[in-house]
């Protein structure tokens, strides 16, 4: 396994340049040269990519080795499926509060306390004590909640109603910070591994070096967008305006007030249009199946001996493949449409399932296939999110989006939940490790949930079969900027 791995990462790295190289190709930039001329705007850019390009990074450093180090400190599978349990369920608990925290305190001082809570998070891994160890999956879970949102609503605020540059620069931003983060991942594997197993400082070590790159995030925030905030004129209350807010002459409606109308109005729309019901469950199967795999991929691996950090770059490679799949799939040379790119990964992701439910049989091992079906999975994962944020952008009215998608979470964060504690109920009495039945059983699970998120995929595209709004128009599908699953 050690040598497949850095095979693999070899070759991946290499698909990866060709497949960018030739996707820049049939896909020319398809950014407003006015935005890249415009000063102004690639000053405010840059200062808001230095510190979410450092979020992310601090993130994913907390991806290879979080379920090594809960082994590391002799945690039995069922207890470390607890912990990531308390992560997930706290993300469910703290979504609400991630759009009202803002409202409150302000959007760059929410940013400061994703930065505080999220370094608190980091070192509680120094701790072997189980009780500190939940509090720090409490926090991450907050703080997961608070990347997700507050980073983007800072920057949507300050580009519309403060600098008042167009909306379609907007995904300019948005698509280079995407771009940066596959490569952050995959670097971040790496970094990981250098420290962990070349260095052997333990797997603890990623975990430290997250926490300076959070504080320099940090500095960031607190110095160049309060110089930013400052050059306006509009540091304190206009900062707690939600977006689309006049700054005059209209009454307010109180921080709840606003939250139950959103929550109200996303599940009005969520209940009203069939087409967002199934897309809204397409999400919470495939994206539920990908957290229990977060979850499983190290306990599968790990016993054979692969570097870790590796194999996770192997991951984040495969998964960029996927992303630049798609860019070559929806150009104007093969104009496939998002739908059935979404189609494809879901098939893709099913198959990789049935392949993991034969190679963990228990006795009877086959890591090199598990890693193969591994990489398949995250491959499907690089198809489906440029497609679903696609299909995000045409079904659901923009002024509701915020609200549905948080609907959306709740399902997928269930389904996650409710997944690992079947897998705790049943190594529990077994001590975990693949001396169990559990994980090939739950392997057989993620595959018929899959099945019928293909099912779902079907029924969406059979109902809007003459629906002008599913298809792609352009040279390039909408919405490249994907939400990428936090691996913590």
């Amino acid at each position: 396994m050690l040598v497949t791995a850095y095979l693999a990462i070899i070759f991946l790295l290499a698909l990866c340049v060709v497949l960018e190289l030739t996707a820049r190709r049939l896909t020319p930039p398809q950014s407003a040269p006015t935005a890249v001329a415009n000063p102004a705007f690639r000053r405010f850019q840059s200062i808001f990519l230095r510190a979410y390009l450092l979020a992310l990074w601090a993130d994913w450093l907390q991806g290879p080795y979080l379920y090594k180090l809960y082994r590391h400190y002799s945690f039995l599978e069922s207890q470390i499926a607890i912990l990531y349990v308390c992560g997930l369920a706290s993300c469910v608990l703290f979504a609400p509060f991630s759009g009202w925290l803002p409202q409150v305190l302000g959007r760059r001082q929410t940013c400061l306390l994703f930065c505080v809570s999220y370094s608190a998070c980091c070192l509680t891994k120094l701790s072997t004590d189980y009780f500190v160890l939940i509090v720090g999956r409490i926090l991450g879970g907050l703080s997961t909640s608070l990347l997700t949102t507050t980073f983007e609503s800072w920057y949507v605020h300050r580009h519309v109603e403060v600098h008042d540059f167009p909306k379609e620069w907007i995904p300019s931003t948005f698509t280079k910070a995407a771009t940066w983060n596959h490569g952050l991942a995959v670097g971040a594997g790496l970094v990981a591994n250098l420290l962990a197993e070349w260095l052997h400082l333990g797997p603890v070590a990623p975990f430290v070096l997250a926490v300076p790159c959070l504080a320099c995030c940090g500095w960031v925030v607190l110095t160049d967008w309060g110089k930013e905030e400052a050059e306006e004129g509009l540091e304190g209350e206009k900062q707690k305006l939600p977006l689309g807010t006049p700054n005059a002459g209209v009454p307010r409606l109180s921080a709840r007030a606003r939250f139950s109308r959103s929550c109200h109005d996303g599940l009005r729309c969520l209940l009203s249009d069939r087409r967002v019901m199934l897309l809204g469950g397409v999400q919470a199967l495939f994206e539920s199946v990908l957290y229990i795999f977060v979850f499983l991929w190290t306990p599968v691996l790990d016993p054979h001996g692969p570097p870790l950090g590796i194999v996770f770059s192997c991951l984040m490679a495969a998964s960029m493949a996927g992303s630049l799949l798609y860019r070559l799939a929806t150009s104007t040379r093969y104009r496939l449409q998002p739908g059935h790119v979404l189609c494809l990964a879901v098939l893709m992701a099913f198959f990789s399932l049935f392949m993991l439910t034969f190679s963990t049989t228990p006795g009877q091992p086959r890591p090199r296939e598990s890693f193969l079906a591994f990489l398949l999975l995250e491959l499907a994962s690089g198809l489906y999110f440029p497609a679903v944020s696609f299909l995000h952008g045409r079904v659901i009215p923009e002024e509701k989006r915020q609200s549905v998608l948080a609907w959306f979470r709740l399902p997928l964060h269930l389904l996650a939940c409710f997944g690992l504690l079947a897998l705790h109920g049943e190594t529990a009495g077994t001590g975990g490790g693949e001396e169990g039945s559990g994980t090939r059983h739950m392997f057989g699970g993620c595959a018929v949930m899959m099945l019928a998120a293909f099912m779902a995929v079907v029924s969406l595209f059979t109902l809007g079969r003459n629906d002008t709004d599913l298809r792609l128009e352009g040279t390039r599908g909408e919405g490249e900027m994907e939400n990428i699953l936090n691996y913590d």
